[in-house]
């Protein structure tokens, strides 16, 4: 399947925001996300992802990085460009090609002394509107962004704190 984005859709605009607090510093948590290939360890299997890009993939504003995955039975490619690259508290990764209408996923990273406030704001449109959006995609986004967290929180630590909040349209 071939989809692809560059401009954000009209219509139909759902946001996801994610935020968890590590136990560690901030240039520990933002070197854990900058591998590209630490994806694996916090996907879920039920998607069977994979990076596609060949190791190692050099992190900086413009680079592309291909996926693999499945989802409902269905085999699918995802391609994102990283358009903001501000380490150690952002950056920003852009679908490109996927399963989404749209899929521009901030990650922010605070520093809270000895630990770290991850939070994730996606703002994402999804094929069949607010119907498939209520009846798959906010489930399996739910899913995805819990195993997420439970992965990080055993990661760096089990004093990790996590917390979700929906935002309008969700």
């Amino acid at each position: 399947m071939r989809i692809m984005s560059r401009a954000c859709p009209r219509g139909s605009l759902f946001m996801l925001r994610r935020e968890i607090v590590l136990p560690a510093c901030r240039a520990e948590v933002f070197s854990f996300f900058a591998d590209a290939h630490n994806l694996d360890r916090i996907t879920p299997a039920f998607l069977r992802f994979r990076v596609l890009t060949p190791w190692p993939v050099a992190m900086e504003l413009g680079t592309r990085i291909a996926y693999a995955l499945r989802l409902h039975g269905i085999s699918l490619r995802w391609e994102s460009e990283i358009t903001a690259w501000q380490p150690p508290c952002r950056f920003v990764d852009l679908q490109i090609r996927g399963p989404y209408r749209w899929w521009h996923h901030e990650h922010r990273f605070e520093d809270l002394g000895t630990s770290t406030r991850v939070i994730d704001e996606v703002e994402y449109a999804c094929h069949g509107g607010r119907l498939v959006h209520s009846l798959l995609v906010k489930r399996d986004l739910a899913r995805i962004f819990e195993y997420r967290q439970a992965v990080l929180a055993r990661s760096f630590g089990s004093r990790a704190v996590a917390s979700s909040a929906a935002k309008p349209g969700d």
